[in-house]
């Protein structure tokens, strides 16, 4: 099978099975807009996950408007109207207007969702952090298999969801916010590094910045990562979680003893 199809069959499992009856409600009100913005470090292929992800989310149902310019966020018109922020950007440097836009327009209600290079965007800017909750520091023996274990099974995200394996990719060690509302983790071991071994460090989170609903997946190195049925899942449900901030409220839910 295509990955295109692959990801279509994927994708509509997910759909299936991820909409409560309330979320389905909410999501058929109006066609919801999603802004993908992508970019920065090209080693995280960013163009082709683009080109993945964006005729996904038009079969899930949103009107997708694609930059590869951080400069759509100082867009004020465009930046109230969208619903949801899904940016694949790695590193670089965003500009005080850009990110102004940005933050503004989640705290104003937009979702923001992303994955893997999303919490290692803009390094320099501690307030784009402050939004995503988290920040990239390190992935011990770059490549490498690991678990991913379910830490909140009953949030509608994770409905369905077991413990999952990775092949071949990276294990993303974090600085993250107490605030998160941490959704799965994964434990380090001595292998490659004997100062993190037996750290549980959070991989899917969602948290609130303001008005609006941020979700992040840490996994998500290579495009065949979103190969693993419950990876691609999981994204979509927090995209289409996210999405809703403008409509729903959105409780502050701070669980800190993730992992105990």
């Amino acid at each position: 099978m295509q990955r295109r199809d692959f990801l279509k069959t994927t994708a509509a499992a997910a759909t299936a099975a991820t909409l409560s009856p309330h979320l389905a409600a909410a999501s058929m009100r109006r066609a919801k807009k999603a802004l993908f913005v992508y970019g920065g470090w090209p080693g995280h292929q960013p163009e082709v996950f683009m080109e993945m992800m964006v005729p996904v989310l038009e079969d899930e149902g949103f009107e997708v408007v694609v930059s590869d310019a951080l400069s759509i966020y100082t867009d004020a018109e465009l930046m109230a109207s969208v619903d949801v922020v899904i940016q694949q950007w790695t590193m670089g440097t965003i500009k005080g207007d850009e990110a102004k836009g940005l933050l503004n327009a989640v705290r104003n209600g937009a979702g923001m969702a992303g994955w893997h290079g999303t919490g290692d965007a803009f390094r320099e800017h501690t307030g784009y952090q402050f939004m995503t909750g988290g920040q990239f520091v390190s992935h011990p023996g770059n490549l490498i298999d690991y678990t991913v274990n379910v830490a909140d099974a009953n949030d509608p995200i994770m409905e369905g969801i077991g413990d999952f394996e990775m092949k071949g990719t990276e294990q993303y060690y974090m600085h993250v916010d107490p605030n998160n509302h941490v959704l799965a983790t994964t434990r380090f071991t001595n292998e490659h590094n004997a100062d993190v071994g037996g750290a549980v460090m959070p991989v899917i989170w969602k948290r609130r910045y303001g008005k609006g609903r941020v979700f992040y997946n840490a996994i998500g190195h290579n495009p065949e990562d979103f190969d693993t049925p419950e990876v691609m899942i999981t994204t979509l449900r927090g995209i289409h979680w996210a999405s809703q901030g403008k409509t729903e409220a959105t409780p502050l839910h701070v669980q800190a003893a993730y992992g105990a």
